[in-house]
């Protein structure tokens, strides 16, 4: 066997052994003015079962990696280099009508906005519905009426909605029903992973709490891999295993979710947990200083080095740091651990 054949084989039988694996991900918007590296080398994996969070700025490639994901990305952005492993399978090299499959049955998708997302002209049950039917892979074997009936009906009660729910249109639903519809559509195949992107955003706190809680209900049963885009650090300490944090286009620390509150590695991550109000002390809100850089113009050497309170003068500004293992199970890319592995 060839080295080259080893690696491939060594691969896919590591991503055979997890939900999702990505391997730098790179994906890029092109713009008059340039190209736009709006995702730049993400690698993750998440094994059945298991939460990630993805949190940062606005404008830090979480949504982004998303739509990567679900392989939705729309000109003029376009998946440059990386691989996408689903079940083992890198969906990179899928045609679309394979891809279009594979959505759904194997990876689903919570939108942000519940109400962009649902048809406003089409009964909620009509929408679940055309989403099973869409995939049906043998004519013949097509649920009849009473069927979907059936099964339409099994999928609200499992996101806390009634049978008349779905003889409704998505305008005579709250903020909080449209969410559980469009859970309800994600799951309606039980996929293997789920991406949830910012699926509370624009929803009250009771709401949002109850979003999560059902979300993680659903996750359980299924046994499915859920990737949950936020911003929310409450919201993604009580749901997630693991976070990841992302700058600039850059997953620059990941962990599991005590240890990333708890020690922060990374200086971006530290301000990011330090600027959270404490319920259990009076103390002044502490901001991160300056503004995320324009991903046309990005700084040389650490793409966050003009805003660290810890950079070392002449190795930050210049060379970028690597990403790498710094303690079991614990990753990021900083110069402050440069040499140091797990």
């Amino acid at each position: 066997m060839t080295s080259l054949t080893a690696a491939t084989a060594a691969r896919s039988s590591a991503s055979s052994e997890h939900s999702l694996v990505v391997e730098d991900l790179r994906v890029h918007y092109d713009t008059p003015e340039g190209v736009i590296k709006a995702v730049d080398g993400v690698s993750l994996a998440l094994k059945p079962g298991e939460r990630l969070a993805l949190v940062g700025e606005s404008g830090s490639g979480k949504s982004t990696l998303a739509m990567a994901l679900m392989r939705l990305t729309k000109a003029p952005g376009r998946i440059v280099a990386g691989h996408i492993y689903l079940g083992g399978k890198d969906i990179t090299l899928l045609e679309e009508p394979e891809m279009r499959q594979l959505r759904l049955n194997e990876i689903a998708l919570v939108p942000q906005g519940a109400m962009n997302s649902l048809n406003p002209v089409m009964r909620v049950k009509h929408q679940i519905i055309d989403g099973i039917l869409d995939h049906v892979a043998d004519r013949k074997q097509t649920p009849d009426s009473h069927e979907l009936e059936e099964r339409v009906n099994r999928l609200l009660a499992r996101v806390g909605l009634s049978p008349e729910v779905g003889r409704m249109f998505p305008h005579e639903l709250s903020g909080g029903m449209k969410q559980r519809v469009a859970m309800a559509i994600a799951i309606s195949l039980s996929p293997r992973v789920i991406v949830a992107d910012e699926p509370t955003s624009a929803l009250d706190v009771v709401v949002q709490r109850q979003i999560m809680q059902t979300l993680g209900r659903l996750q359980q049963g299924l046994d499915a891999a859920v990737i949950l885009i936020g911003h929310d650090m409450g919201l993604v300490a009580q749901f997630a295993n693991r976070v990841g944090v992302m700058y600039a286009g850059k997953l620059v620390e990941l962990g599991p979710v005590q240890q990333i509150f708890t020690e922060p590695l990374h200086p971006y991550t530290k301000l990011l947990i330090e600027s959270l109000p404490n319920l259990e002390e009076k103390k002044k809100f502490i901001g991160i200083p300056g503004l995320p850089p324009t991903l046309l113009r990005l700084p040389s050497g650490c793409v966050f080095h003009p805003r660290c309170p810890s950079f070392i003068k002449g190795t930050c500004e210049t060379v970028a740091p690597h990403y790498q293992e710094v303690r079991p199970e614990r990753e990021t890319s900083c110069h402050l651990y440069a040499g140091v592995r797990a």
